[in-house]
């Protein structure tokens, strides 16, 4: 099975632009993990969408994942 951040990769990939510059990096802070999605400039808003909603869901899929697997993740945007 892939892992959290093959997921959002995948996903992420599919929303962007130019899908060969999303990179998601997973980082363990603490007893978390913090998926980092880097995107192109211009993808940037094209993950946030409006009022925040593809972001939101992003995160919520990660919810999802962390429930499942009894971990939590946490999903953060940074501009590449």
């Amino acid at each position: 099975m892939p892992d959290a951040a093959d997921d959002l990769l995948g996903v992420a990939r599919l929303l962007a632009d130019d899908p060969k510059r999303v990179t998601v990096e997973a980082a363990p802070v603490g007893d978390r993990t913090e998926l980092r999605v880097r995107v192109a400039a211009d993808d940037r808003g094209k993950l946030i969408g409006k009022r925040g909603r593809t972001i939101d869901a992003l995160r919520a899929l990660a919810r999802v994942r962390s429930d499942r697997e009894g971990r939590t993740y946490e999903v953060e945007l940074l501009e590449d």
